[in-house]
């Protein structure tokens, strides 16, 4: 008898945390007065995900590298306004990103209590969580279903119906988080996800430090991409007289040149990062109960931790 497929869910942790913090009020505090609005919230998000949405396998991901080289390399001003300390030049190391002061000591607790939970965390050396989240999609192809849980919009382009992967976009609040597939970003743009990442080079994101092509906005950009199906057929019809493209967008691709030829190495999202093995496997009880326990009376999020514990039994 073939067993069910697994439903396998990928976590976009700086995309939670983050979010957590600006979200949850900062007078959460543990009982020795430090901050920890965002361990809270993380916690109580994962309880709600998994109570929701009974995931067989659950991986947190993290940047290893939240600014690679080979993004930089192709456009510098990748994510540049958000660079506090620049990695000594020639040597080894990431560049490193402005967090908020109340924030950053915030993270290793998070990860401490994810340990002692038994929830598994996984990096790419040299790669950013999107690259991990995307490979460890792609690894999943046809044993079951996947969620991405992000707020980040440019991981629509790992949506797929057909492989049944979809984006819980968690920008509105995890329990207020919209399901996207394919259907829906037809519904909002006209393309699939499969079209996604080339929309969004067109278009460009100020908030990556990626300029777009002037001119061309967001209803402009799917509307090419539906036409021409990609970006190569966007910039091809731009060089050819007889295609149907405005004087004016043929004009601005053209300009943009430099910009298009790098910009798909920064937009798409690696596939096969290297990404450090790790047990996927959502256990049902604490892999290390006395350290989450421990943790829980330290950084006062009890309550957090012990709904998370039963969410994980009751599934």
């Amino acid at each position: 008898m073939a067993k069910n497929p697994e439903r396998l869910m990928v976590l976009d942790t700086p995309t939670l945390y983050f979010r957590a913090f600006f979200g949850v009020p900062d007078t959460i505090r543990s009982p020795d007065g430090m901050v920890v609005n965002a361990v809270r919230g993380t916690v109580e998000s994962v309880s709600y995900l998994i109570n929701t949405y009974k995931p067989d396998r659950l991986v947190a991901c993290f940047d290893a590298d939240w600014r690679p080289a080979f993004r930089v390399e192709a456009i510098p001003s990748y994510k540049a306004h958000r660079v506090l300390e620049e990695a000594p030049a020639g040597g080894a190391g990431v560049d490193v990103e402005e967090v908020p002061d109340l924030l950053s000591p915030q993270v290793p607790v998070i990860e401490a209590a994810l340990d002692a939970l038994g929830i598994a965390r996984a990096e790419a050396p040299g790669f950013e969580a999107d690259d991990v989240l995307a490979t460890l999609a792609e690894r999943w192809d046809g044993r079951g279903p996947v969620d991405v849980v992000t707020m980040d919009r440019d991981l629509y382009q790992l949506v797929d119906d057909t492989r049944e992967i979809r984006v819980l976009n968690i920008g509105k609040g995890v329990t207020k988080l919209e399901v996207v597939t394919d259907q829906i970003l037809r519904e909002k743009y006209g393309i699939t996800g499969g079209e996604y990442a080339d929309f969004a080079a067109l278009r460009g994101d100020p908030s990556d430090g990626l300029p777009g092509v002037s001119g061309i906005g967001e209803k402009t950009a799917a509307a090419l991409i539906s036409q021409y199906k990609d970006l190569a057929g966007v910039r091809a019809a731009a060089e050819d007289p007889a295609s149907t493209l405005k004087p004016a967008q043929r004009k601005r691709i053209a300009e943009a040149a430099g910009y298009l030829d790098a910009a798909p190495t920064v937009v798409r999202v690696v596939r096969d990062a290297p990404v450090v093995e790790h047990d996927d496997r959502l256990p049902r009880e604490p892999k290390d109960p006395i350290m989450a326990a421990m943790l829980a009376e330290k950084f006062g999020v009890k309550t957090a931790v012990a709904r998370l514990t039963r969410v994980m039994a009751e599934r």
